[in-house]
């Protein structure tokens, strides 16, 4: 077939689209796309120069309060009253260790109070002078600590700090250090991070006297990454010249060396940018290195990131290249999609009755030949729907009359009255053990025949199954023993009749062990989470992993057969009574069994907790 033929038999609606792609919709394709792409380009360049500029703007703030830092731990070196407080400590720590450490407090314990008060009024004068230091500390030569605190509380290995940062001073004469981020526990018991300056104290004689320590707590960068982060929609870590990590935005890596890491190994220059992929996204890397300190930002900024302002730009273009082509088309296509849009909600519709859902309805809107289709439509689910509720109802009557023929074969007042007067007679013959079975086997009778569908109490239940645990002992006397763990305050609640029966009575069936001399079932309650879980166990012969399995995928199931549940050995089973609960309460609900070969089974009935009236006559 040509393609003139093709064309020829296009319906008219899509001729006329083709014709409006060709005409108008491929140039403004071609032009958005160049656009786009030149927009990505600018949009790049701009962001990686005004990120540099954020950085370095940044990174002169952290300096100059670096520098402030460093500026407060020299203040020592000038303030007499502080340098003779820490020599009087130190010869007092050292008259402590020359009377030696049986001495519990030396004589002038008060001397050691008002070297404490004097110093740590003093750090509290420094401690205010700059925002966001969050400790000060001073140590005399013994390592003997005194400090002021804003907030966060104190380091709970200060002796361990001290040891490092004199470590850290070993070959210093009296300058400022500045260390990495460190991770310690306060003594409130809770993570911090800070970034610390140090320095020794030297008296007049250039002699160490002391150390002090300025611990800025990581807050102090947060306002400033934040800023940054928030404008470039990125993340950004700062580093030191060994590739640990000052600060992270994402709180993943402070105080840990990444150096290792391909991020850090490619920012090798002073200032640049790179692309790298990491799961599964692209990330444009921008890094800047202060001049002071050495630290390096590195901000990492997705590539989607970035390219968001170009989507925009092109949803515009595609926007207004959809609306010029949708009202060049609109005006030919409307009278096909005023036929073809009702056509296709009747098909949804006929697809919904095909699932069996009737109640569907045509909007008829217009008396044309699609809303006559409609109104037919529309008397045809109705039809169908009486059809199937008169089949329904039909079935109902059918089965209750098929029920009701069933339960009429045996007259249960004649069974009643017969077993009355063969217990009598057996009485009267003074055989009461022949009465007593027949007027067990009575109860059992009067309470099994009746409204299957009725509703019982737990404790009527209970008795039912002692009722049928007592005849089955004339049978075989001494042979079952049942034991009932029911809360009492359950004993009221309504639960199905004949629940329990069937799955004691399934349980001797199949779990009556020739050797053991007696078999006891117990019956006992629990509630799970808005659950009541009635448990029926027994001591029998258990069942084998793999029927078990098999057992309860036919109980979540709901299957109607089981080779191990078989009626005519187990009343009911255990299948009919799943089924029942299930259609009672819902799927929640049923029940499971637990077991083990030799040690016996555990069946679990699942009901929901809550209590429905029921009345007594």
């Amino acid at each position: 077939m040509s393609v003139k033929q093709r064309v020829g038999d296009m319906k008219m609606d899509r001729k006329l689209m083709l014709s409006f792609i060709v005409l108008v919709s491929i140039p403004l394709f071609i032009i958005g796309y160049y656009s786009s792409e030149k927009y990505t380009q600018s949009i790049e360049q701009k962001t990686i120069a005004y990120s540099m500029k954020m950085q370095d703007s940044m990174m002169v703030r952290i300096d100059d309060y670096i520098e402030d830092m460093v500026s407060i731990s020299s203040i020592p070196v000038y303030m007499d009253d502080i340098k003779e407080n820490l020599i009087r400590s130190n010869a007092y720590y050292a008259e402590r260790q020359h009377e030696g450490e049986k001495q519990v407090m030396p004589n002038n314990f008060s001397q050691l109070l008002s070297i404490q008060r004097a110093i740590e009024g003093e750090l509290s004068f420094i401690n205010s002078i700059k925002r966001g230091a969050n400790s000060v500390y001073l140590f005399d030569s013994y390592g003997n600590s005194y400090y002021s605190i804003v907030s966060g509380g104190i380091r709970n290995n200060l002796e361990q700090s001290y040891l490092n940062w004199m470590s850290e001073l070993e070959h210093s004469r009296g300058e400022a250090l500045l260390l990495h981020t460190e991770k310690y526990i306060s003594n409130l018991q809770s993570e911090k991070y800070a970034f610390t300056v140090v320095r020794k104290i030297m008296d007049r004689s250039l002699q160490p006297i002391g150390l002090i320590a300025i611990d800025a707590a990581i807050s102090v960068v947060d306002d400033q990454m934040i800023e940054l982060d928030q404008v470039t929609k990125g993340t950004s870590l700062i580093v030191d010249e060994q590739g640990n990590v000052i600060y992270d935005s994402q709180k993943q890596w402070i105080a840990s060396n990444r150096s290792d890491q391909e991020l850090i190994r490619e920012a090798r220059l002073e200032h640049g940018s790179f692309y790298r992929a990491e799961n599964d996204d692209e990330w444009l890397n921008i890094y800047s290195t202060s001049e002071s300190t050495g630290w390096k930002v590195i901000t990492s900024i997705p590539v989607r990131e970035l390219t968001s302002e170009t989507t925009a730009v092109k949803r515009v273009i595609w926007i207004t290249t959809a609306i010029a082509v949708v009202i060049s088309i609109i005006v030919a296509i409307f009278l096909s999609l005023a036929i073809t849009r009702p056509l296709r909600t009747m098909a949804r519709l006929m697809k919904r009755v095909q699932e069996g859902n009737f109640q569907v309805k045509f909007p008829v809107k217009y008396r044309d030949e699609v809303g006559m289709l409609g109104s037919q439509f529309n008397r045809m689910t109705v039809r169908l729907d009486q059809l199937i509720q008169d089949i329904y109802d039909m079935e109902t009557k059918k089965n209750k009359a098929e029920l009701q023929a069933l339960q009429n074969q045996i007259n249960p007042h004649f069974m009643y009255n017969t077993l009355e007067t063969i217990r009598m007679s057996a009485e009267m013959n003074d055989d009461s053990l022949t009465a007593d079975m027949i007027a067990t086997l009575g109860k059992l009778l009067r309470y099994s025949i009746g409204d299957l569908d009725g509703h019982t109490v737990l404790k009527d239940e209970l008795l039912h199954v002692q009722h049928y645990v007592e005849l089955l002992n004339y049978r075989y006397p001494d042979r079952f023993e049942l034991i009932c763990k029911v809360d009492v305050e359950l004993l009221n609640k309504t639960v199905m009749k004949l629940m329990l029966q069937p799955i004691v009575e399934n349980a001797i069936y199949h779990g009556l062990d020739d050797l053991n001399e007696t078999m006891v079932i117990t019956i006992r309650s629990e509630l799970r989470q808005q659950q009541l879980a009635l448990i029926i166990s027994d001591n029998g012969i258990g069942i084998d992993e793999q029927r078990l399995a098999e057992l309860n995928v036919g109980l979540r199931a709901n299957s109607s057969s089981d080779d191990g549940d078989r009626k005519d050995a187990g009343g009911i089973g255990l299948k009919n009574v799943n089924e029942r609960i299930k259609l009672q309460y819902g799927q929640r609900y049923g029940l499971y069994v637990n077991s083990t070969a030799g040690c016996g089974t555990e069946v679990v009935i699942l009901l929901p907790v809550e209590r429905r009236a029921i009345s007594y006559a």
